[in-house]
């Protein structure tokens, strides 16, 4: 009689829940086999049901679906469709007007960032003929995202997606433009040694400041790639998201471009601090345009932004922990970056991991700030330096479209394994000709720059398709928590090498540091194709579908 209570009770809760999720939540998949009714697992809490098969009763875990789960995944499966059909819902968005609207929205806001990024550091090379205070920016900034990337990253996911990017974008914008006024403070004072530099308050404040901007842009990256693209293209709608992810990688280098040979040209027209103050009327501009697309993105998509999270529907695990507050704000710090760090650690394409934060190291054969102040020191055109950035940037357009050629040639892995070699034979060829001492003349010089540029193609490729290794050997549970950790991982990276350059901050030093930048890429390069050349059972098992496994 108990057990019969204990069924129907079971039935009750399960009837209960079902009738409240028919008004939006549908199954993400059923597979129908025998007797059995398969329960997939989405990460989330499971209510007991009962099995029936011929001769017992037995009680399995159906997964409820959390609100990031649509129609569209359903679709995908029904048997009416023909395989057309299913390619033809399977690359379209679910949401194609908030989709178009949220591109505008991260054009506007990249647009703005690409510029800022480039704009600094040249400001500050342009104070002192010395790496350090750029190196010492960039250490430090480093090191606060180690610190409150995770932290960041697990506040967000405890917050609502709407007000939570919009008070981000909003403290970045107010982090720019507190940077830009210390720097145009800097150039209207007496010019000072790069030790008095660093001690002086405004360069304290430009510190802080510069930290909290580049925390505010990373944790927004990780919202719009790792969650708002996913429900607006679909969460079960394959060609639409990775077509989604081309174009938003897409945006991201045309503002690179745009935004560096903007401010380049800029440069040579006009002094420095003309030009940060126009840098700052476009920040004051961008923001309520940006504002106003993200709220514009929301209503166009029927609200989907307004669905709860998991971790906000009583769906904690006991692993997450409580809210950050005032009180435990340190233990909960400390134990969201640990939770990181040991999912990190156990994810089963580690090494694919691993080679893409072995490429952080490389800071000086790179478009980054470091290589800014190196040639803007060296005497280069403002609009010279701008346009190599603009073309590393359009370099990277190109790899978007190689990616996919070289995916169907060779099969995604051997297809990284591509890109990353690629890029170690051409940088170290780049250091041969720096090495060789004629970077004083035009032309080694131009070559130089070019054979950089030209490995971009190899970096950008592996950047695209270690993404989609990364999304398939990843469990879509853990994918923000991992994805969060691994910046922070990769920034440690970087923030090593930038104590290197604290160290060897002269000029004449910079032969050593592109010497220890190619090392990275060619470790990298080689940990990953030792990776694929030694395949685990669980790799064959993850990567089954790649016909050059």
């Amino acid at each position: 009689m108990s057990c019969f209570v204990s069924v129907r009770y079971s039935f009750e809760c399960f009837k209960s829940r079902c009738s409240i999720a028919n008004t939006d939540v549908h199954l993400n998949h059923v597979a129908v086999e025998d007797e059995d009714i398969s329960a997939v697992d989405i990460g989330c809490r499971t209510t007991p049901i009962v099995q029936l098969k011929s001769d017992v009763l037995d009680t399995e875990s159906l997964s409820i679906l959390t609100g990031d789960t649509y129609v569209d995944s359903l679709l995908t499966t029904l048997p009416v469709l023909t395989e057309e059909e299913q390619k033809t819902l399977a690359a379209t968005p679910a949401h194609p007007e908030g989709l178009y609207a949220f591109y505008a929205s991260c054009l506007a806001g990249n647009l703005v960032e690409q510029l800022w990024n480039f704009a600094w550091p040249s400001a500050i090379a342009l104070l002192h003929p010395s790496l350090l205070p750029v190196a010492v920016m960039g250490f430090l900034t480093k090191l606060v995202i180690i610190i409150g990337g995770p932290l960041v990253g697990k506040l967000m996911d405890h917050s609502p997606r709407v007000p939570s990017y919009i008070f981000l974008n909003v403290v970045q914008a107010s982090a720019q433009l507190l940077s830009a006024a210390m720097i145009i403070h800097a150039h209207t004072v007496s010019p000072a040694s790069t030790s008095s530099i660093l001690l002086r308050p405004w360069f304290a404040v430009l510190v802080l400041a510069g930290a909290i901007e580049r925390l505010s842009g990373v944790a927004l990256g990780v919202a719009m790639e790792r969650d708002w693209v996913v429900l607006l293209a679909g969460i079960n709608r394959p060609i639409a998201l990775a077509q989604a992810n081309a174009v938003l990688n897409r945006i991201d280098l045309l503002c690179e471009i745009a935004g560096t040979s903007l401010f380049g040209i800029l440069l040579s027209r006009y002094d420095l601090v003309t030009c940060l103050k126009l840098a700052a009327s476009l920040m004051v501009w961008s923001l309520p345009i940006m504002i106003s697309l993200t709220w514009l993105t929301n209503k166009l998509s029927t609200g989907v932004l307004d669905r709860a999270k998991c971790c906000q529907a009583s769906c904690r695990t006991s692993d997450e922990g409580p809210l950050p507050d005032a009180q435990n704000f340190v233990s909960t710090g400390l134990e969201a970056i640990k939770h990181g760090w040991r999912e990190y650690i156990q994810q089963p394409v580690l090494p694919a991991s691993l080679a893409y934060v072995l490429l952080y190291f490389n800071v000086v054969l790179t478009p980054g700030s470091l290589m800014t102040a190196f040639l803007t020191q060296r005497g280069l055109n403002p609009s010279v330096i701008g346009g190599f950035s603009g073309l590393c940037a359009f370099m990277g357009v190109a790899a978007t479209f190689l990616s996919a050629s070289l995916v169907r040639r060779f099969g995604i892995l051997k297809a990284g394994a591509v890109g990353l070699t690629f890029q170690a034979l051409l940088l170290t060829i780049a250091v041969a000709v720096y090495q060789s001492g004629t970077l004083s003349q035009r032309s080694p010089l131009l070559l130089f720059l070019c054979l950089i540029v030209l490995s971009r193609l190899g970096h950008m490729s592996y950047d695209i398709v270690g993404a989609q290794i990364l999304q398939t050997g990843i469990p879509s549970s853990k994918a923000n928590l991992i994805g969060t950790t691994e910046i922070s991982v990769a920034s440690l990276a970087e923030s090593l090498m930038l104590g290197v350059v604290i160290l060897a901050n002269d000029v004449s030093h910079f032969g050593f540091l592109a010497m220890l930048s190619v090392l990275s890429v060619v470790g990298a390069a080689w940990m990953f194709c030792r990776w694929l050349l030694n395949p685990t059972e669980e790799q064959r098992s993850l990567f089954s579908f790649d016909p050059q496994l």
